[in-house]
Formats: structure tokens, C-alpha cells, sequence
């Protein structure tokens, strides 16, 4: 395939890109947009997660020749389909529809599509055939058009009065593509464009004005519930290539709302911060009779004051970071901005800023004896939620409005006297705490080592010792007539020897004393002990306890050949130095750091392999649980939700959202959702665990579980004690008297399901049981539930994409999940899993996954511990999730991870062994399922499973080998699940459970890959620590190079990847196509909407006073997770979320 020279547009081009609804796969998309820009096109980009009703109306406003979208998450029939639908509805026809979404969208799929009216879905082969450059090449040649004229002039003003937003984006862009024909229609004299205030913002780049624009937009609307806002937004051009990103619409969460217009424009000039025609776009939008404008300019640098022509009132934007105050004298909008901004007042320096700002307006406007408490310059943090600093930045601007012009926009919005403080999630002076943990683990191995060498030294003296005294020992045995825990037993060992050794021997006691006093007493003890451990592991049982419980394991396995293999294998160390270097860094599993394993022996009767499942409705997914899992004792549960719930909303009709329902995992909006889900499970049961990934609403899911979980003990209690009448009596009291149907378990139970669970579909226990018992029985049931809720909002900003709150208020959640697990003793269940697979799978090398995921995991230590949490009550509940390819370092991710975290958490946090412990889940590898010779996954699979159990893995999960292409079937799952349990049961060195142990590769790989991840601890404290660096998405900016010289690599076969890029089949081995592809069915959709809004008939009154109580908890600082346990037995999951939204914030897109 040759490489193609972009394709040159004869006319300005004008696209819109996104990726789809509850989608946050966007890294293709900015790939695109990347080239489409380069290609010369004004490119306005959305970024992930957006309806198609966000995306038709900016399209619309924005006059687009094109929507360019992704679909990675199903459901995109619909999608592509409504949106076809909305466009033509909404009198948009010209505006054409291109797509792409790998292997998920299939060839017929791409015909119904385009047969249907979407102009072109591109499809993996489109892209191996023609190449990227190829099919935006493609893309563009089919849009490069003029701007079409307007047919119907007539009607303009009263299309401009009615806010016809057809009418005013084609004059926009008349006016800067056929200026003479905008002329023509549009008479100034005809259109009073006096009234109308025009707010004009700028400032420097990356001072935060799109963020700040769209939270005074928020206000706007609060405040005046009937006036109409438009903006105007401004973004340079490319001088090389013509073309542009618009990109404010990305930070804006407020504008997709009946009462605003926006419009972006590119400046198509160069070193200008305005469009030749922000006059006319202004004008236009007076005509329209908006009541307020906001013109908004790009990035400018000192002595830029056009906007001052623009506009009637002016805002200056700018950030702390100006440097020294002298530069101050040369920023020319200082002299007439009528107010200041100073945002991101977070940052360092910002009181010095704000006064040296103060001063200088002061100088500049001459306002000598005026208070500097009162000069209009202000400081914000404009991403951060309900900012005070915003809120009288807001009130000041209206204010200044109502003064300078004529309008009737009189604020009534009330403000504080707060100024802007960050809400710090870590304290700014704890801000080195990665490169602490380094310097701790660094000072950890350097004494080790040092402390090795003195052992060695020691060992050598007591052996001249033993030659010169005449006496023989074996380590352990004689050797304790001659040693104890206080060192030499020199009197005996002079009576052994002859009298005339004595002298030397006495030289020689005075140095084995003079080099003890350098060891540590601990490491002594530890050598003394040494063969004692030894002989505790060649006893046929071996005992110890877990949390005062003693347990007595079996040491050795007999093979068929009647060998007895050890499960624990040690070394054969003899020499003092020796057996404490491999004490102090390895150790047997069980003893600190942990490096072969956090127990002592591997749980027998409950393997760790997890039965991971999620279709269709709660029912499909309950079956296929009980399919998984027949037969075996230990009942793992991995629960994969649809992407409708991933995002925190409820099913609905409306075809964006319908045809994701069910689709990639299981849809559940509500509590009798999770009791079918996990229905025929006893989940208070030991040999019962169940692992949830969801991210943004995990609370929400998490107290859905949980109520199930508390009714599942309720229902056995009932029963106990014959109260099932009383059941029967309340669900006829709420739902046949009020003539609402009963919830039930759609279809058929499957086999092993006992109905455990389903009797209180409806209701829940507290309705039931006196308030005593249902107390004792829910405090009863949340301290032995088991699992997981991976609930890992940090992995999700950096990786995947499926953040839905603020990043602070969601911190501010896990807190309070994690607060309340201390407070109600829930000491088997993890509030969160730290993910690393997620960012693996993102593209990330082994290093980086694991250094990204540990620095996460330090982040949540720091922030529980600001919150004033002991660490060694949530210690124990933070658990951890890995991805494994087949790289070399994945050989060691799992004991690199425990050594780091247990040497980092009992020296530097001081945190007991039960808290040092790194509990991980680790999964195959999703990137290396390829979809050519699809086969051949399972191989790299069982590799990668090998790897896992080796390192001693908490849990595992094994991807069935069709999932490059379609979702898993019940035979493809079973194959997985075999692959772990053939390594198990028929492997015979997995019967000896710490293999890797003494390997010289596997020791120098363990050091090599903590040194690394240690490393990029410190780069990342350079950045200011975790969240610093997240705002100058470091670590996306890292995800992304990394996958892209994998794929560069696996593109031009440097990396060799069979059946893919060698070792073809005599077809070429071609993209495999499903034979056949699991959906969610129309039913299930219907009984999912169904479900809900019985909930919502049934529920009413009682949600509303739980969405207040929420939202009363939420601004009064309250445990919030408290409140959700209450809500979700009442609350559906978008109930929950739009309540939180509205006290918390959004998730603010980056670029």
C-alpha cells in the first residue's frame, strides 16, 4: 500500500467529529481528526460519549459540510439511523454521515447503513486497502462543495426572530464564504443590532477561557430561565495547511440546551485572534434578538486588543504562571479589559499574582485611591465545580453588563464572600509522595544490600571460626551449640577447641562482635530462624493462621510417578549472606515483601479463575453465571455492564440509548435488576465472590449489590420464621391495589438457580422486618459479602474514558464508599480496583501499566489519608486488576507489585502486614485477540495464564479466543476457562506454587522492571504528582506513544506477530468475520424499560425525598455512600446520577 499525499479541498470544509453515546474508545477518532485537520479541514471536535442529538445540533449550528463519527460499543444501527433520521427532521439533508468502528461493525451491518442513507462506513479492509490518509481523502472528496446559497430569502427575518438556527448558521456562513450574497440578505438597516450586549473574552492560550465560557454559560441559565445566550468562538487557522481545530466544544458541558446557540469560527488568517467576519456573526446573532452574546477569541499573546472592538463589556483571561511582574507592564488588554480573570487559581503563586494583577490595573486605569479589594480582577478555577471565585466573577460581569449597556439582564445570582480555593484531593505539601515511596524503596534495597554484605562477612568469620576451633557443623543442627539469637556461645565453642587456639579464637570473637553490632537484630533472628523454615516446609502439614483461624495445609503433592513435589520449593543457601538477601527481596509466600505470594499456600477447593459474563438483560446474564459456574465450589462472579449503565444512565426509547441496551454487558438500572442478576448465588456465602467493573456510578451499582445482598438474608429469614404472608400482603399493597404489574424473573430459572433472591422483587426487607432485625441482618450481611467493585476513577481519566462526574466529586465518592466500609466493618469487600488492564489495553507497555497503576494506587493511600482514614482499615480493602501479554515483563508484574507496595506500606506508611498485602485480579491480554487466525489467541492465551499463575495471581480471567471478533459463545468461554484449569489440575510443575522463584532471569527482570517503575515515580512528582500530571495529560500523552509504536512496529513486522504479520495462511489470513454475533434481543430491551418504569410508578414519592436527601448530603458534606445504600432501594441509576450531576458537576472532556 503506497503512502497518499493529502487531498487538496478547492473549497473550506467544515466537520464534525465525535465518538458515539456511553463510548469512550478515542483514540481512533483523534486520530482522524488529526488527519482530516492536516488535510486542510476546519475540524470542530466533540470528543467521546456524545448523543446524537449533541452531535445533529452542533453540526447544524455549526453549518458542517460532514459528521465524521467512531462507533465502538454497539448499538450503532440505531445510532447512525437516528441520526440520518434527525438530520432530514430537522431540515439539515446536506449534511453527510461517515463512520467507522473496526470489526464491530459488521459488512452487512455497513450495507443496511448505507443503504439506508449514511454515506460511507468504512471497515477494516477499507483501511488496509486505502490507508488513513486513503479514506479521509475519500471522506473529503465527497464534501468538497460550496457552501449551498438560500433558496428562500423571504422568510429570513422572521426565521432570524423565531431563532431558526438553520437561517442563522447559513448566514454565518454566507458572510465568510460569499460575503457579497450575505450582503445581499442581510441589510444591517433592516435589523436593530444596538440592543443586544456582546460580552468579548480573551486571553492567553491555555488559560482556561472554554472552560470558564461554558460555567458562565451554566449560570447564565440558571440565572435568567427565559433569556437566550449565543456564542461566538474563535480558533486560529493552520498557516500551512489552511485547515483548523475548533476545539472549545469539547470543554463545554452547558451549551447542548434549547436556550443556546454556538458558533466557531477559524481566524483563516495568520497571527490574528480573530475571524475577518466575527463582526457579521455577531450581528447575526443581534438580529436573532439573543439577549446576551459571548464572543470568545483564541490563544493571544501580549498586545492583542481587537476584541475591544467587538464588544461592550471585556474580560481579560490569563493564569498566575505571567512570570516576572514586569511582564505585566506589556500586556496591552490590562489597559482596557473591564474585568480580570485569573484563573486556574490553584496554582502556585497565585495570592502574589492576584495582587501584583490588582496593582497594575490600578496603575493602568489610574485608580489611585480605590480599595484594591474592590478593582475588578478576580481569582478562578474554572474547573472546578461551583467555584466561589466563578460566582462572583459571574455576578461582577452582569453586573458590569446592565451598567455599560441598556439591556434587562438584572442578575439576581446570590454569591459568597468565599474566594476560589482548590478542594485539594492531595495536600500541596504532600504533593513528593511517589518520590518519597521511591527514595523509601531505594534506601530499603541499599540497606538490604548493605546489611547482605555484613551477613556475608559474618558468615565468613564464623567459618575461619569453625576451622581454627576444629569444630563441624551443619547449618542448623550442631551449629546450635555454638550460636543463638545473641550471636557466638563463645565459652562453648573454646571448650571444643585446644587451649592454644584460644588467642586467635579470641581475635577473631572480638571481630564476628564488632561487625554483628552493623546488623540489624531483626535480620540476626532472621538467620537464625532460617533452617527452622526450612524444616517447617519439609513437614508433611504445614499450619498457620488467618485472622486467628489455623489453618493446616498438605507441603507436598504426589505425581503419578510417586515423586513428592514441594509446593513451596526453597533454596539451598548456606551462606549467611545469601539466605538474607533472598529473605530481605524474596522470601517465602506469606512473608514480607511478599514476592512469591501473599499466603503461605494457594486456597485449596477454590481456584482463581473468575466466570466473567454480561449480555442481554439481568436473566441472559444469570444464566450464563450458573452455566459458568456448574459444577465448581467456589463461585467467582466478573460482571460486564452495557455501556448504558457504564455511564450511569437508565434504558429509554430513544434509539441512541436503545440500541445499546443489553450490548458488550449486562443493563441494570435498579436494585430488583441486581437481585435477578445474582439471583440462585448466595451472596453472603464464603465460597461466593462477586467482582463489578463499573467506574463512574460504581457507587450506585455498589449499593444495589449490597441491598441485594442484605434482601437475599432477609428472604432466608423470612422463610425461617413463616413471615412469607407478610410479603405477599405488601407487594399487594404496592402493586396490585395500585394496578402496577409485580417485577418477576423473566423466563424460565436455569438449572442451580434455587430462586434465592426473587421473593423480594418489589420490596425490599426494611418494609417487611422490624427495624431490629433487618439492622442486625444488614450489618451481619455487609461484613462477609465478598468482591470487588473496580470503582477506579483516576485509571479512567487517563485510559478508558468512562468518567461521568468531576474528577474531585468522584474522588469524593470512593472516599465516602470507603469511609463507610471502616465505619460498618465491610472487611471482605474491595472499594476499588486499582486498573491497570484498562490502561494496558489503552496501549500501554508492561512498565508503564504497572508504574501508572501503583502511582493511582498511592494516590487513593495519600487522599484517604488527608481525609484522616487509618491505613490499616482501608488497606485492606484496596485490591488491584492487571493485564498480562506475552512482553517479558509480565513474567514478574505480580511480585514486582507486591514488593513495591509491601516495602512502601510498612516503611514508609508504617501500615501492618494485613494492609502491606497487594491483592491483584489479573486478565489476559483483550490487545493481543487478534482478528486474524483467530485460533491462535487461545495459544497466546494459555502463554499468558501460564505467566499469571506462575506469579501467584489472586484471580484470574482467561479471554475466550473469538473476542477479537464478536461476543464470547458459552463453547469459546469454556475453552477459556479450560485453558486455567488444565494449568491447574493437569500441569504438574503448577503443583509447586512459587515455580519462577531462583530464576536468574526472572531475579534480574524483577529488579530491572521496579527500578523502571520506581523511575517514572519521580517523572511523574516532576509533574506535580498524580493528579499535575493528569492535567497535562501525561499519561495520555504517554498511552498514546507507546500503542503507537507497537502498532508501527506490528504494522511494518519488526514485530512478529504469527498469523498475522508472518506465518499467513494461503488466504493471507483475512479478517475473520463472526458466524454469529450476540445482541441483546428486543425483549429484553422492552423488559428493561419496563422494570423501570414500574420502578418509577411504583417508587415515586419515596425517590423524590431520596434524590434530596442525596443532594442534601452532597452540599452539606455529608457521607454520601450512606444516603446512596438508602436511594438505590427506591432510585433508578439515572435518577442517581442526573441528582449527583447537579450537586457535583460533569466530567469535562480534554482534548
Amino acid at each position: 500500500m503506497e503512502q497518499q499525499s493529502p487531498y487538496k479541498p478547492k473549497n473550506k470544509i467544515r466537520i464534525v467529529t465525535a465518538a458515539s453515546l456511553f463510548d469512550g474508545h478515542d483514540a481512533a477518532i483523534n486520530i482522524m481528526r488529526r488527519i482530516i485537520q492536516a488535510t486542510g479541514v476546519e475540524v470542530i471536535h466533540l470528543g467521546h460519549d456524545r448523543s446524537v442529538e449533541e452531535v445533529v445540533n452542533c453540526a447544524i449550528q455549526e453549518d458542517a459540510h460532514a459528521i465524521a463519527m467512531t462507533s465502538y460499543q454497539g448499538g450503532h444501527i440505531e445510532y447512525f439511523k437516528y441520526m440520518y433520521d434527525l438530520l432530514q427532521e430537522k431540515g439539515a439533508r446536506n449534511i453527510k454521515i461517515f463512520g467507522g468502528g473496526g470489526g464491530v461493525i459488521l459488512p452487512e451491518e455497513i450495507k443496511e447503513l448505507m443503504d439506508y442513507g449514511i454515506t460511507r462506513i468504512y471497515a477494516p479492509d477499507d483501511g488496509r486497502e486505502m490507508g488513513l490518509q486513503g479514506m479521509i481523502n475519500d471522506m473529503i472528496e465527497q464534501v468538497d462543495h460550496e457552501i449551498p446559497s438560500m433558496e428562500d430569502t423571504s422568510k429570513v427575518d422572521d426565521n432570524l426572530k423565531s431563532k431558526n438556527v438553520n437561517t442563522i448558521s447559513r448566514l454565518i456562513s454566507l458572510a465568510e464564504n460569499k460575503h457579497d450574497e450575505f450582503k445581499k440578505i442581510f441589510l444591517q438597516k433592516d435589523f436593530d443590532t444596538k440592543k443586544t450586549p456582546v460580552l468579548g473574552i480573551t486571553g492567553t492560550g491555555g488559560s482556561g477561557k472554554s472552560s470558564l465560557v461554558d460555567e458562565l454559560v451554566r449560570r447564565f441559565l440558571a440565572d435568567f430561565p427565559e433569556k437566550h445566550i449565543g456564542i461566538v468562538s474563535v480558533d486560529p487557522s493552520k498557516k500551512k495547511t489552511g485547515g483548523a481545530l475548533l476545539g472549545d466544544r469539547i470543554r463545554m458541558n452547558s451549551i447542548n440546551h434549547p436556550r443556546v446557540y454556538m458558533r466557531s469560527l477559524a481566524t483563516r488568517q495568520a497571527n490574528l485572534a480573530l475571524s475577518k467576519y466575527v463582526a457579521e456573526a455577531v450581528d447575526v446573532l443581534k438580529a436573532a434578538e439573543y439577549d446576551l452574546i459571548i464572543l470568545e477569541t483564541s490563544g493571544i499573546g501580549q498586545s492583542d486588543t481587537e476584541i475591544m472592538d467587538h464588544s461592550d463589556v471585556s474580560l481579560y483571561v490569563m493564569t498566575p504562571e505571567f512570570g516576572a511582574a514586569t511582564q505585566l507592564e506589556k500586556i496591552d488588554m490590562l489597559d482596557f479589559a473591564d474585568i480580570v480573570a485569573i484563573n486556574k487559581f490553584d496554582k502556585r503563586g497565585a495570592q502574589d499574582a492576584l495582587r501584583d494583577v490588582k496593582k497594575q490595573y490600578q496603575r493602568n486605569h489610574q485608580l489611585w485611591h480605590e480599595d484594591a479589594e474592590k478593582l475588578p480582577v478576580f481569582g478562578t478555577i474554572a474547573s472546578q465545580f461551583n467555584d466561589p471565585g466563578m460566582n462572583t466573577l459571574y455576578r461582577q460581569i452582569m453586573d458590569k453588563v446592565k451598567e455599560k449597556t441598556e439591556s434587562s439582564l438584572d442578575s439576581t445570582f446570590e454569591i459568597s464572600a468565599e474566594m476560589s480555593e482548590k478542594i485539594f484531593v492531595i495536600p500541596p505539601k504532600r504533593t513528593r509522595y511517589l518520590s518519597e515511596i521511591s527514595e523509601n524503596n531505594r534506601g530499603y534495597d541499599e540497606k538490604a544490600k548493605t546489611q547482605t554484605e555484613v551477613a556475608q562477612k559474618l558468615y565468613g568469620i564464623y567459618k575461619t571460626i569453625e576451622s581454627v576451633a576444629g569444630i563441624k557443623t551443619t547449618f542448623g543442627k550442631d551449629q546450635t551449640k555454638y550460636l543463638d539469637k545473641n550471636g557466638l556461645l563463645q565459652d562453648e565453642i573454646k571448650e571444643y577447641s585446644s587451649a592454644d587456639q584460644h588467642d586467635f579464637l579470641k581475635l577473631l570473637f572480638a571481630e564476628f562482635d564488632r561487625a554483628k553490632m552493623d546488623l540489624d537484630p531483626y535480620n540476626w533472628e532472621m538467620i537464625m530462624s532460617w533452617e527452622e523454615k526450612v524444616n517447617k516446609y519439609s513437614e508433611p502439614i504445614y499450619s498457620f493462621k488467618v485472622r486467628d483461624k489455623e489453618i493446616k495445609i498438605e507441603t507436598h503433592t504426589e505425581s503419578l510417578s510417586h515423586t513428592q513435589i514441594p509446593k513451596v520449593a526453597l533454596p539451598k543457601y548456606k551462606a549467611w549472606g545469601d539466605i538474607l538477601a533472598w529473605c530481605l527481596q524474596e522470601n517465602v509466600p506469606g512473608e514480607f515483601p511478599y514476592t512469591a505470594g501473599l499466603y503461605p499456600f494457594k486456597r485449596t477447593g477454590e481456584d482463581p479463575t473468575r466466570m466473567f459474563a454480561g449480555e442481554g438483560g439481568p436473566e441472559r446474564t444469570n444464566r450464563r453465571f450458573h452455566y459458568v459456574s456448574k459444577g465448581l465450589p467456589a463461585k467467582r462472579l466478573s460482571t460486564a455492564f452495557d455501556s448504558v449503565t457504564l455511564y450511569g444512565h437508565d434504558p429509554d426509547y430513544r434509539p441512541d440509548i436503545y440500541g445499546k441496551i443489553g450490548n458488550s454487558g449486562v443493563s441494570i438500572c435498579c436494585l430488583d435488576d441486581a437481585k435477578k442478576l445474582y439471583s440462585g448465588f448466595d451472596l453472603a456465602n464464603a465460597m461466593t465472590s462477586v467482582s463489578m467493573t463499573i467506574n463512574g456510578p460504581a457507587p450506585m451499582l455498589l449499593g444495589f449489590f449490597m441491598n441485594a445482598a442484605i434482601d437475599q438474608n432477609c428472604e432466608k429469614y423470612i422463610k425461617e420464621n413463616g413471615l412469607e404472608d407478610e410479603v405477599e400482603a405488601k407487594l399487594k399493597e404496592l402493586y396490585d391495589d395500585q394496578d402496577i404489574d409485580r417485577p418477576k424473573y423473566n423466563g424460565e430459572l436455569p438449572e442451580g438457580n434455587d430462586g434465592l433472591g426473587l421473593m423480594l422483587l418489589g420490596v425490599t426487607g426494611d418494609q417487611i422486618l422490624p427495624n431490629d432485625v433487618y439492622e442486625r441482618i444488614k450489618a451481619e450481611t455487609i461484613s462477609v459479602v465478598r468482591g470487588t467493585v473496580q470503582a477506579d476513577i483516576l485509571k479512567e481519566d487517563q485510559a478508558q474514558n468512562t468518567c461521568i462526574f468531576s474528577t474531585e466529586f468522584a474522588l469524593r465518592l470512593m472516599g465516602d464508599v470507603q469511609e463507610y466500609f471502616i465505619e460498618e466493618k465491610v472487611r471482605n469487600f474491595y472499594s476499588v480496583s486499582i486498573s491497570g488492564y484498562h490502561i494496558a489495553e489503552a496501549g500501554a507497555n508492561p512498565i508503564t501499566q504497572l508504574a501508572f497503576t501503583l502511582a493511582n494506587g498511592f494516590t487513593y493511600v495519600e487522599y484517604y489519608l488527608s481525609r484522616g482514614m487509618d491505613i490499616n482499615k482501608f488497606g485492606p480493602n484496596l485490591s488491584f486488576f492487571f493485564s498480562n501479554g506475552v512482553d517479558p515483563e509480565y513474567a514478574v508484574i505480580g511480585r514486582v507489585a507486591r514488593r513495591i507496595w509491601s516495602k512502601a506500606l510498612k516503611h514508609k506508611y508504617g501500615a501492618n502486614p494485613r494492609a502491606q498485602m497487594l491483592k491483584y485480579h489479573i486478565q489476559t491480554s483483550g490487545r493481543s485477540l487478534h482478528a486474524q487466525e483467530i485460533d491462535f489467541n487461545d495459544i497466546r492465551t494459555t502463554l499468558q495464564a501460564l505467566y499469571a499463575i506462575y506469579d501467584n495471581c489472586n484471580s484470574l480471567h482467561t479471554n475466550a479466543y473469538d473476542e477479537a471478533i464478536t461476543t464470547p459463545t458459552e463453547a469459546s468461554v469454556r475453552r477459556a476457562m479450560a485453558i486455567q484449569l488444565i494449568i491447574n489440575k493437569e500441569l504438574g510443575l503448577a503443583k509447586n506454587e512459587n515455580p519462577i522463584q531462583g530464576s536468574f532471569i526472572i531475579e534480574e527482570l524483577t529488579d530491572l522492571v521496579e527500578e523502571a517503575v520506581l523511575t517514572e515515580f519521580d517523572r511523574i512528582t516532576e509533574r506535580g504528582g498524580v493528579l499535575g500530571a493528569m492535567e497535562t495529560m501525561y499519561q495520555r500523552g504517554k498511552i498514546q506513544e507507546e500503542s503507537l509504536y507497537y502498532e508501527t512496529l506490528k504494522h511494518n513486522g519488526d514485530y512478529p506477530i504469527i498469523g498475522v504479520n508472518t506465518f499467513l495462511s494461503s488466504e493471507g489470513s483475512p479478517t475473520v468475520t463472526p458466524g454469529e454475533v450476540i445482541r441483546a434481543t428486543k425483549d429484553e430491551k422492552e423488559h428493561q424499560i419496563k422494570t423501570l418504569e414500574t420502578l418509577h410508578k411504583a417508587k415515586e414519592s419515596k425517590a423524590d425525598a431520596a434524590l434530596n436527601e442525596i443532594k442534601s448530603a452532597a452540599v452539606y458534606n455529608e457521607n454520601l455512600f450512606e444516603v446512596l445504600m438508602n436511594a438505590t432501594k427506591v432510585c433508578s441509576l439515572g435518577q442517581i446520577t442526573t441528582a449527583l450531576f447537579e450537586v457535583g458537576g460533569q466530567y469535562r472532556r480534554n482534548m
